[in-house]
């Protein structure tokens, strides 16, 4: 493999690439042959797991934060990730701009009139009346459990992991050295191979469901204002037209094309935001952002723990329904990505302590986030109609755009525009910002897989890169051949069928970390004095 990947002019670990290549194209190969039966075995795994170990992903997440919260408090939060003298390499500004555009972008934009306005029209809990208050208040609380310190827990903790283990003991840019405590150098051997093999499948599913649910929301904007087709030949078009966008950024590379398309979709997105908060009810929204805050750390804890346990006696369906659909899917999707996020974060935050970095990638994103749920969920709320009299009073109008996200909710941001002035403008604009936060979140990744291929910060070849890109969009475009008109629904059977083992990887990075900090000389703590990865003792 060797002599294979040096006549292809490739700089990179030809077992891990060449198998990880291997593995992907023999799934899209069966994906064209036999899409059907693949399609229901994801189906019965992914109701195995969130039949059974539902419990499962809501206790982990928790347990991260708790556990990510600890080592920023403690005394291993001034441990710098890197050198003594070293400096951060992006300004706070850049470096918030990247992690976020990187991350969940596509994520706000696709979610963030329609979970809100889901909940209002369908409440979680079964003793909550659709369309009341009470529903607007959980709607909110739900919404922002999910995108806020948990999600951001999932990324944060691969990212601390990769940067302590990378820039504290100088090991590879490796899915496998944040295991150096636990398994010693057989990071090196097989065992870290197929690690590393396992994580560069898991980002790459991961990332290409993100592109399937962001094509879906080009393609409903698409047909709200052109009448373009909404079907599957039409979204692998728009797979293939942004493919190329994020791989001429893959080109361009991390400092060029990825800061600089990060920079100028948060600042389009922040535009957005602002444009929905100054011509919309301004007064309201102001005090529903402040309550809002109030709302999520009211509902925190015991969000964070709940499990709907008596779903049983409660819901029709018995069971997990509802936390499969909505938490399981988020966590099991969201963990997907950790490996990209983890090794993409880690790179942008080399010089920073663990305490900024922890509350930084927890906080920061999670603010943002919180602000943005409560602009455009609330103003969504109060258009559909918050309790008996305010629907009264609308009419007709009264839950027209909750019936909308039930009918479509790839449109639910398009029909949520209808209601505001210049709204074809507004909703092109949309378009434009989800088309940029698909190039981001796929040219930040094909750097990062090429990372983990490599064990370097350095870009590989042009065209080694290019590879991981277009494998990304033909992943995606045959997930959604895959998906049919089932569309989100067999992409949350993939996902979380495919989550389950990356999240007990992610469960083994805590004890890593842990084993690791704890072997953290105090003498070096105070110097900031890096050790290096002989300095670690592991055992056989």
């Amino acid at each position: 493999m060797e002599q294979l990947a040096r006549r292809l002019g490739l700089r990179t670990d030809p077992t891990i690439f060449f198998i990880s290549a291997a593995i992907m194209v023999v799934f899209l190969i069966a994906l064209l042959i036999a899409p059907g039966p693949i399609g229901d075995a994801f189906g019965a795994g992914r109701t195995w797991i969130v039949t059974n170990l539902g419990w499962f992903f809501i206790l982990g997440v928790t347990s991260w934060v708790a556990f990510l919260l600890w080592v920023a408090l403690s005394r291993f939060g001034s441990i710098r990730l890197g050198g003594n003298d070293a400096k951060p390499d992006f300004g706070n500004i850049s470096w918030f701009t990247m992690l976020f555009a990187g991350g969940i972008g596509t994520v706000l934009m696709f979610w963030g009139v329609a979970e809100p306005i889901s909940h209002f029209a369908e409440p979680p809990r079964p003793d909550v009346e659709p369309f009341s208050v009470a529903a607007a208040d959980d709607a909110m609380g739900f919404a922002i459990y999910h995108l806020g310190l948990h999600t951001w827990a999932i990324f944060t903790l691969p990212g601390l992991a990769f940067a302590y283990f990378i820039y504290r003991y100088n090991l590879p840019m490796r899915f496998s050295s944040v295991f150096y405590s636990l398994i010693g150098d057989r990071i090196y051997g097989p065992v870290g191979k197929a690690l590393d093999i396992f994580a560069i499948l898991g980002t790459l599913f991961g990332v290409a469901v993100s592109i399937g649910l962001g094509t879906q929301q080009i393609n409903a904007g698409l047909t709200e204002l052109m009448g373009v087709p909404n079907d599957v030949t039409t979204k692998v078009i728009i797979i293939a037209v942004l493919t190329s966008v994020a791989v001429g950024s893959i080109v361009a590379g991390l400092d060029s094309g990825v800061k600089l398309l990060s920079n100028i979709n948060i600042g389009m997105a922040v535009g957005l935001m602002f444009f929905v908060l100054f011509t919309g009810a301004t007064v309201f929204l102001l005090r529903a952002i402040v309550e809002t805050f109030g709302i999520y750390i009211t509902n925190l804890l015991p969000m964070a723990f709940w499990n709907d346990t008596l779903a049983q006696y409660t819901h029709e369906d018995g069971g997990w329904g509802w936390q499969g659909n909505w938490t399981v899917f988020y966590w099991a999707w969201t963990v997907t990505w950790s490996p990209f996020i983890g090794i993409f974060v880690a790179r942008i935050s080399r010089g920073r302590t663990i305490r900024e970095f922890v509350l930084g990638v927890l906080f920061a994103p999670s603010i943002f986030t919180l602000v943005w749920f409560a602009i455009f969920g609330w103003s969504a709320m109060e258009i559909d109609g918050i309790g008996d009299q305010a629907r009264a009073a609308l009419g007709d109008q009264a839950g027209s755009l909750s019936q909308a996200v039930q009918d479509s909710i790839p449109l639910a941001m398009f029909a949520f525009f209808d209601h505001f002035p210049f709204s074809t403008l507004i909703q092109g604009l949309a378009v434009v910002i989800v088309a940029i936060f698909f190039a981001t979140s796929s040219d930040s990744a094909s750097l990062v897989v090429d990372m983990l291929c490599t064990g370097s910060a350095d870009p590989g070849p042009v065209h080694q890169r290019m590879f991981w890109g277009i494998s990304e969009g033909v992943l995606a475009a045959m997930l959604i051949v895959l998906a049919g008109e089932a569309g989100l629904t067999a992409l949350q059977q993939v996902i979380t069928v495919v989550g389950l083992p990356m999240f007990i990887l992610v469960f083994g990075m805590v004890f890593a970390l842990m084993r690791a900090l704890f072997q953290e000389n105090l003498e070096d703590l105070k110097i900031g004095k890096p050790p290096q990865a002989e300095d670690l003792k592991t055992s056989d």
